[in-house]
């Protein structure tokens, strides 16, 4: 099964992450962008803002994921995939950036995965007050320098794009305690 854990910065993506694979010790995790050497190259580009125009960051973004399904997915297709981040994420971050049409960023991101996406989406959603609070407690990459209102918007064009590429979503309260959503997530896996 191939899973991601999605969600804006900060939201507890790698917590989650991390106490999964000490549960599935034979799982296969990766993230994406960056999940293989040509995608940490271009993770590095994408946050550090180099990239002026939204268009080239998008189609950073497609060579990245290309490179992941093709490396990482489609080698371990048949064993528990646990990726931080997924194709939901390049389309929800491609629909707020309102350069490209949703055609488009449809049909491109369905060339880049060969049309292999996750089964499951967990999304560990952050009401604005608590991103506040987060977001204050750390130094902010090229991304988060964006602001709330950005990664906000963000994290609802994740629900829309999990609808619009028909995949299960499962929207979790990321302000639980991380034994909560853990158990959350562990439970709808092994449905």
């Amino acid at each position: 099964m191939y899973i991601a854990i999605e969600g804006i910065d900060t939201a507890g993506k790698s917590t989650q992450i991390e106490k999964l694979q000490k549960h599935f010790e034979d799982a296969i995790i990766t993230k994406e962008p960056g999940g293989t050497e040509v995608g940490k190259e271009i993770r590095e580009i994408v946050l550090s803002t180099k990239a002026k125009s939204k268009k080239a960051e998008f189609l950073l973004f497609l060579a990245d994921r290309a490179e992941h399904v093709k490396e990482i997915i489609e080698p371990n297709i048949g064993k528990l995939i646990i990726s931080d981040r997924s194709v939901v994420s390049g389309v929800a971050y491609a629909l707020v950036q309102s350069e490209i049409s949703q055609t488009a960023i449809l049909h491109l991101n369905r060339f880049a995965t060969g049309g292999i996406y996750p089964q499951k989406i967990f999304l560990l959603k952050l009401t604005k007050e608590e991103l506040e609070f987060r977001l204050s407690q750390k130094k902010l990459d090229g991304i988060e320098l964006r602001g709330v209102e950005y990664l906000l918007n963000i994290q609802n064009a994740i629900i829309e794009a999990a609808k619009l590429l028909n995949l299960e979503l499962i929207i979790i309260d990321a302000t639980k305690s991380i034994e909560e959503i853990y158990n959350e997530i562990l439970n709808n896996i092994k449905q």
